[in-house]
């Protein structure tokens, strides 16, 4: 899942950044409204975390400009104001959650999990394909109730495609979602991660679920 974190407070945003990361999320950032605006105009995102207060162009403002074209990009809020009109108010501006400073990292990790399974129409936090299981909670993988030594690339593109079963996904769909703004979409590294977590799925369960459809892209599907 592709992260932007929006906090002019930068040891804050550096330290969400880590532990996001450390949970195999891709995460950009940026601390100023404008620079938000503009990234979202042209990079994709699954949430925004985004602090309110906030330089060039306040967290109301990217939030409003966001929903005038785009309402299914899930957005926290992540602000000091803790009054209930301000919750009110970024809620009914269109934001999905609304968290208050200070906070724990641990909490934020439970919200965007909750946000992301709802992208995705998913209850559970347990995604399953046939024998493999993907913890969103722990951000573990399992194949045939056995642990999964996977790298945080690869984690996050047995995620997606796990999110996505049944559905081609192009590389540039994974791109889009799994890596971050720095990624090059002429480079190999989606096709190289990719290639290693097969890899290691063959070994683990004798076949491997990851079809690839020419022109059209990567399908996972229980293929017992």
């Amino acid at each position: 899942m592709r992260i932007l974190v929006v906090e002019d407070e930068k040891a804050l945003c550096d330290a969400i950044a880590r532990s996001l990361r450390h949970l195999a999320y891709s995460v950009d950032c940026c601390h100023d409204g404008q620079t938000a605006i503009d990234l979202l105009a042209i990079e994709t995102f699954d949430l925004v975390v985004l602090d309110l207060n906030l330089p060039e162009a306040d967290g109301m403002t990217v939030l409003e400009t966001l929903r005038e074209t785009d309402h299914d990009t899930k957005v926290l809020i992540l602000s000091a104001r803790c009054d209930i009109a301000d919750k009110v108010c970024g809620l009914d501006a269109g934001a999905n959650d609304y968290l208050t400073k200070p906070f724990h990292l641990e909490e934020l990790a439970a919200r965007i999990r909750s946000l992301t399974r709802r992208r995705f129409i998913q209850d559970n936090t347990v995604l399953t394909c046939g024998t493999i299981s993907f913890d969103t909670s722990s951000r573990k993988a399992y194949a045939n109730n056995r642990p999964l030594s996977l790298t945080r690339k690869e984690t996050g593109i047995l995620e997606y495609l796990m999110l996505n079963q049944g559905r081609p996904v192009s590389q540039e769909e994974l791109l889009e979602h799994v890596w971050d703004c720095n990624a090059n979409s002429f480079s190999n590294s989606a096709r190289v991660h990719m290639s290693a977590l097969r890899k290691k799925l063959r070994e683990a369960l004798g076949h491997d679920p990851i079809s690839n459809r020419i022109g059209q892209g990567y399908v996972m599907e229980d293929s017992e």
